[in-house]
C-alpha cells in the first residue's frame, strides 16, 4: 500500500486518540505528558515487534505514534510555564517529558522483546 495512505490512516487514529486522552486528563500539560510517554512506549514496542514489516511501521510508527505524540505542545507548554514565572514547573515539565519518553521507549522495546521470546 502507498506509504502516504498508511501515514494518513494511522495519523487519523493517532490524532483522535490524542484528543480523547487530552479530554480525559484535567491539565493540558498532563495530557501532553501522558500521550508523549505512552506513545514512546508504543513506538519502542512496535520497533521490537515490527522491524521486518515496513508497512506496519509506517502505519503505526509514523502515522499513529507521530500524530498521537506531540513535541510541539510539550515545547509550547514548557515555554508558557517559564514565561508565567513558573520556572521550576517548566524545568520539571521538560525533564519529566524527556526522561519519561526516553525511558518509555526503552521499556516498551524491552517488554516487546521479552514477550516475543
Amino acid at each position: 500500500m502507498n506509504p502516504v495512505v498508511l501515514v494518513g490512516v494511522g495519523g487519523v487514529f493517532g490524532a483522535l486518540s490524542r484528543h480523547l486522552v487530552g479530554q480525559k486528563l484535567s491539565g493540558q500539560a498532563h495530557g501532553t505528558f501522558a500521550v508523549n510517554v505512552l506513545g514512546s512506549f508504543v513506538l519502542g514496542a512496535l520497533t521490537a515487534c515490527l522491524m521486518t514489516d515496513p508497512a506496519l511501521l509506517t502505519l503505526f510508527g509514523t502515522g499513529f505514534c507521530g500524530a498521537f505524540t506531540t513535541f510541539s505542545s510539550f515545547a509550547f507548554e514548557t515555554v508558557r510555564l517559564y514565561e508565567r514565572g513558573k520556572r521550576r514547573e517548566a524545568v520539571a515539565n521538560a525533564t519529566l517529558n524527556l526522561v519519561g519518553a526516553l525511558a518509555a521507549v526503552a521499556v516498551g522495546n524491552l517488554t516487546a522483546t521479552v514477550i516475543s521470546l
